[in-house]
């Protein structure tokens, strides 16, 4: 999950290469909706090796409120850090 900023804008997508990905966000590569929002934090990530379990698990978060995803997010990350860098060192 990317955001803009703490209790920012939240975009769900998912990926089978985190880094590239978020990478592609971060510089405007992408285009679209991340770049409208300025949507380039990463502050909540999950991974299984099931793209079938992927998909479905984000059409899920996709359409829960917005209440669940925050709650989701502070309940790893609280302060909103950006966990882009600990995933390229």
């Amino acid at each position: 999950m990317l955001a803009s900023q703490r209790n920012g804008t939240l975009y769900i997508g998912v990926t089978n290469d985190l880094v590239r990905r978020v990478y592609e966000h971060k510089n405007d590569i992408t285009g679209g909706f991340t770049s409208i929002y300025n949507v380039k934090q990463l502050v909540w990530f999950d991974q299984t090796p099931d793209i079938t379990v992927a998909i479905a698990r984000e059409k899920r978060m996709k359409k829960w409120p917005r209440a669940w995803k925050i709650n989701l997010i502070e309940a790893q990350n609280p302060q909103w850090r950006d966990l882009y860098p600990t995933l390229i060192a």
